[in-house]
């Protein structure tokens, strides 16, 4: 499978990257396949196109709201929805509602309800 992969023209395999450095890829992707959950996330919240690799996720905002589609792994089928993708057909999405960068006041908020 590794020796597939090195035939595909314009596919670079890295080594792991640092967490900011890692940002800097997905946010300059035109998509990303993955099976990580975190990712799911990190690229909703970036407006990235995402393909996770299994058959569910902890994380159905990012399916629902965000950038995220959950396949098997198919490969005639990922490829379709990386040409889709391309073309900019697979979906829209949007930022899902909460993540907004104040879940903090949000919490405190909540927390002092429950105090009065």
């Amino acid at each position: 499978m590794f020796e597939q992969l090195n035939t595909i023209e314009n596919l670079t395999i890295i080594e792991p990257q640092n967490y900011f450095s890692f940002q800097k890829l997905i946010a300059h992707a035109f998509c990303v396949i993955t099976d990580s959950g975190g990712i799911q996330e990190e690229t909703s919240f970036l407006q990235v196109s995402c393909i996770t690799l299994r058959e569910n996720t902890e994380r159905p905002s990012t399916i629902e709201e965000g950038t995220n589609t959950l396949m098997s792994f198919k490969t005639d089928e990922i490829l379709e929805a990386i040409q889709e993708i391309f073309k900019g057909k697979l979906k829209t999405a949007t930022i899902p509602k909460h993540w907004n960068g104040h879940a903090t006041e949000r919490i405190i908020k909540k927390s002092m309800e429950f105090l009065v």
